[in-house]
């Protein structure tokens, strides 16, 4: 049986490139409109952000009771790269216990939403540890904008009293050019301009062009913009239900 909602949507893009105010779009609308719009039902969020500060967290409680940081330096790098991928395997556990409890009537769609850079593997590694479960239900929004615009739009969100939270935390300068000025979309998805293949799952794949920040400015222009990206992946990935190469 085929959808007529993304059963798992992934949302890509640099760090404040506009994932959360896109997210926070989609919740402001009614479940009918933002169906027969955006091709996105009833919908449920997985960030690997709160898994991440947790950790920060963590580690400076273990620092202020006298024992070793568990994930992080004092300078807040992780201690091995591979942590990044544990953080993908870890949104992966999440999707499998949701749909574990899903009751057999929801039909939901799964954000997944994280940014990767490729100074630690980029989406190129970070998508080897999706199971293919996740893989075979799933489409890609990728939110394009230049390393200078994610720089700016991080120092402009970034608050001190909420970096705990998903719309106001922020990373320093230097820990942005160290970890996102160089990411590898381009590389990942150079093969094929509609999908890209992990694991021989082919994940159909769009780009939303935010060079303007049409994502702050919001209202009816990013819905505009946002349905077009969206109904031109939505067709994409009816052909992949069509084609058998999901199972739901």
């Amino acid at each position: 049986m085929t959808r007529d909602t993304f059963d798992v949507l992934f949302l890509i893009a640099r760090p404040a490139a506009g994932k959360s105010e896109v997210i926070d779009y989609l919740k402001g609308i009614d479940d009918d409109e933002r169906k027969r719009r955006f091709h996105v039902g009833p919908f449920e969020e997985l960030d690997d952000f709160p898994m991440l500060w947790a950790w920060f967290e963590e580690d400076a409680i273990l620092e202020q009771m006298g024992h070793p940081r568990l994930h992080t330096d004092a300078d807040g790098y992780f201690t091995h790269d591979d942590l990044w991928h544990v953080l993908i395997e870890r949104l992966a556990l999440e999707f499998q216990k949701r749909m574990r409890d899903r009751l057999p009537d929801q039909d939901l769609t799964t954000i997944v939403e994280f940014s990767r850079g490729s100074e630690h593997g980029g989406y190129t590694a970070a998508f080897r540890h999706f199971p293919e479960e996740m893989l075979r239900r799933g489409a890609i929004l990728y939110i394009d904008v230049t390393y200078a615009e994610s720089l700016r739009k991080n120092r402009r969100r970034y608050d001190p009293d909420r970096a705990d939270t998903i719309l106001y935390h922020g990373l320093s300068d230097e820990k942005m050019e160290r970890l996102y000025r160089e990411v590898d979309w381009e590389a990942f998805s150079a093969g094929d301009p509609e999908a890209v293949m992990v694991q021989g799952v082919r994940v159909p794949y769009a780009v939303f062009d935010n060079a303007d920040d049409v994502t702050t400015k919001g209202g009816e222009a990013l819905g505009r913009r946002l349905e077009a990206t969206l109904d031109r992946l939505w067709g994409m990935y009816q052909l992949k239900q069509k084609e058998h190469l999901c199972v739901f």
